[in-house]
């Protein structure tokens, strides 16, 4: 077993159970090559690998065609786990191209909850992958989506990511020293349920869609929508490799979306072109109302170690807010590049022509 992200699941479960785990430390493009992931597999004959899609969108970056896959035999791999983060579509597509075959599971918890609360049960009952889909509530797990009524959504329609109380043995029962805050933080929102704080929808099968915190849920001219479903239509362009959408703050919309993307290396395109390019694909699947009209190109984006991309600190950013440089970033230079990039542009409260 193969995995790259947290110490439970790195010692204490694989230990267990009895597997033999691999730890892999560092990054998987540049030591030495955009094939290290399909070397460590094939060389100890791993048979199930975790990582965060953020890592294959590294690789994609710097190997779009996957040519460094063909090096090493990989047909040891049984599966394919994914974590972390929601996994783009694209990401997976890409994926489903290099693994013909492997299931490629992706799944969706928390660290309060413990264990898996969506996912594939592989070994109970496996189901079909739906791309941008962790797939379906583990058992254990009621997982609902609600309004802000607190009423159940129809099948596809966005809401509230919920479970049902009451919670499955694992979970976290309260904070430490702290009831009251436990209360406030994950059961008053919605009584009965708990708050996980990620959006959503569930579809007709029960197949269960996260697009991202519902802070991430931005009000651009009395219009809710999820800069989570602008990342994946901006994530289907050719040439981009990955992509962060923030709301910043605007005086006559409340907060209008900011795309930053990163390219795949190999391709030159002129940045206003592609611009262009992306602001039409929103405005053709979402419409004008959303107001997506910027789209900054990054050489890479700010994120933890664990790959997550620290969308907030970029909201912050542009806002001309105040912030606290996270303990677990993964290069805190990045944040310079993106304040450079947010100043040539002109993006935002605190790089608009009178300044803040």
């Amino acid at each position: 077993m193969g995995w790259v992200v947290g110490h439970s699941y790195i010692v204490y479960a694989p230990l267990i159970t009895g597997c033999t785990t691999i730890v892999f430390e560092g990054k998987p493009v540049g030591t030495p090559d955009p094939g290290t992931f399909w070397r460590i597999i094939s060389e100890y004959k791993v048979k199930s690998f975790f990582t965060a899609p953020t890592a294959f969108r590294a690789i994609k970056k710097e190997d779009p065609l996957g040519n460094f896959k063909k090096n090493y035999d990989v047909s040891c791999l049984k599966h394919q786990f994914l974590a972390g983060e929601r996994t783009d579509p694209p990401t997976l597509m890409w994926l489903k191209d290099l693994l013909p075959g492997v299931p490629l599971v992706d799944h969706w918890w928390q660290t309060e909850t413990g264990w898996g609360i969506v996912g594939n049960p592989i070994g109970l009952e496996e189901f079909p992958v739906k791309p941008g889909s962790a797939t379906k509530s583990i058992p254990g797990y009621d997982v609902r989506v609600l309004d802000t009524n607190a009423q159940e959504v129809k099948p596809n329609e966005t809401g509230s990511i919920v479970i049902k109380l009451p919670l499955p043995p694992g979970t976290l029962p309260t904070l430490w020293n702290d009831d009251e805050r436990f209360k406030t933080s994950y059961m008053n929102a919605f009584p009965g349920y708990y708050l996980t704080g990620d959006g959503g929808y569930k579809d007709e099968e029960g197949y269960v869609f996260i697009m991202g915190r519902t802070d991430d849920v931005i009000n651009v001219a009395g219009h809710r929508l999820s800069t989570g479903e602008m990342e994946e239509l901006i994530g289907k362009h050719p040439i981009v490799a990955e992509c962060a959408v923030v709301g910043i703050a605007d005086e006559l919309r409340g907060q209008i979306p900011v795309g930053f993307v990163v390219l795949k290396d190999g391709y030159d395109i002129d940045k206003h072109e592609l611009e262009q390019e992306l602001i039409q694909m929103v405005r053709n699947e979402i419409g004008a109302f959303a107001y997506f009209r910027a789209a900054a190109v990054l050489k890479r984006l700010p994120k933890t170690r664990s790959g997550k991309i620290l969308r907030g600190i970029m909201r912050k950013m542009a806002d001309g807010e105040d912030f606290t440089m996270p303990s677990t970033i993964d290069d805190p230079v990045i944040l310079d590049e993106v304040k450079e990039v947010l100043a040539v542009r002109q993006i935002g409260r605190a790089y608009s022509s009178e300044g803040i």
